[in-house]
């Protein structure tokens, strides 16, 4: 019964020490990966294509699960690598030793906390992540399109760049109210031997773009000369987008949960095109092989972060850096060749589980019988 109890304790605490890392790890790597990635992409959208702040928020709490869903992992790595380093540096696990706790035993906990999280990542990744990320990419897309306009502003103009930098419309817009805006003049650029003036009194927002009644438009040569005048009751501004087709292009198949990929898989292989087939194929795989590197990173984790006594040095964040790295380095050098099809999309998505895996149970097993 007292051992039992040891046991019990032994795990609590290994437990506690590990949520408290791991917490920590959620926190700093999803701050990272928000502010390298998410975050600028939304300023640039904000400042470039005038996408409301509102708007902009709401794409960065969609973004959230996915991105957390991205941070278990080396997160679940991070609280290992660190608390089993800890405890080898306070030479806890010596003395568990010589209680006769064998390095299995201590792993124990470690497993179960990453199996569970494994299984929190499948669930979130199945439920969660594929309905909010396909309500970023609409509302994303919906934004830049139609261009929504601040209620109630008044005399701003907003510019549509072509190519990043070059401009290829200015709008100046006097008023907009109730939705609508009054007295808009357009600055088109986008043609290269010719300018187009674009004046109309009333206009809104819609699905295709900005709808304008009763325009004038004036097309004048890049000499200055006037080339052409006419009045048009009704002009559609569609800024060359159309966001059903924009959704379907920047579809990779992570808004799909696996029972909506398995049959791409099969009789519906042949609706994709050729170029989005293995994209869908691989996600498919990376439903099952993203969950289970959780459980891989902690078999690598655990024999790296057993130091010998003389280090007097933590090392585990250096350890949990240097593994995602050559985790993301080999996942990329994967995904490519499944992308070419020079590897089957299984095995584009299996390497990097493979390869760390199998690297990782040398190890433990090595470890576990020296120590």
């Amino acid at each position: 019964m007292k051992s039992l109890l040891k046991l019990r304790i032994l795990d609590k605490f290994i437990l506690r020490q590990l949520l408290e890392v791991f917490i920590l790890g959620v926190v700093v790597f999803t701050s990272i990966i928000f502010a390298s990635d998410t975050f600028i992409s939304l300023i640039k959208q904000i400042s470039a294509y005038g996408m409301p702040v509102n708007i902009a928020f709401m794409i960065i709490l969609l973004n959230l699960p996915a991105v957390i869903v991205m941070t278990i992992p080396m997160s679940v790595l991070f609280s290992t690598v660190m608390t089993v380093n800890k405890m080898c540096l306070q030479s806890e696990i010596t003395v568990m030793k010589a209680c006769g706790i064998s390095i299995k035993r201590l792993s124990a906990p470690i497993f179960a906390f990453a199996i569970f999280m494994a299984l929190f990542t499948f669930f979130i990744n199945e439920t969660i992540v594929p309905i909010t990320t396909s309500q970023s990419k609409t509302l994303a897309l919906y934004a830049l399109v139609q261009r929504n306009i601040p209620e109630g502003k008044r005399n701003f103009s907003i510019k549509e760049l072509k190519d990043g930098n070059y401009l290829k419309r200015l709008f100046y817009v006097e008023k907009c109210e109730d939705k609508q805006f009054s007295n808009v003049s357009i600055l088109d650029l986008s043609e290269p031997n010719k300018v187009q003036i674009l004046q109309a009194k009333t206009g809104t927002s819609v699905l295709e773009g900005w709808q304008f009644d009763n325009a004038s438009v004036y097309t004048i040569s890049k000499e200055g000369k006037t080339l052409n005048t006419s009045w048009i009751e009704k002009t559609i501004v569609d800024f060359g987008t159309d966001i059903q087709k924009q959704l379907d292009k920047k579809n990779d198949g992570s808004d799909l949960n696996f029972m909506q990929l398995l049959p791409y898989l099969g009789e519906k292989k042949s609706d994709l095109p050729p170029d989005v087939r293995p994209k869908y194929q691989i996600c498919f795989w990376e439903k099952f092989s993203f969950p289970l590197i959780t459980i891989v990173f902690v078999l690598i984790g655990i024999p790296l972060a057993l130091t010998p006594p003389r280090v007097r040095h933590n090392r585990g964040f250096l350890f949990s850096i240097a593994i995602i790295f050559c985790y993301y380095i080999i996942r990329a050098f994967s995904v490519s060749l499944g992308y070419n099809g020079t590897i089957s999309p299984f095995l584009a998505a299996n390497i990097p589980v493979i390869i760390i895996g199998v690297t990782g149970f040398i190890m433990y097993k090595k470890k576990s019988e020296k120590i």
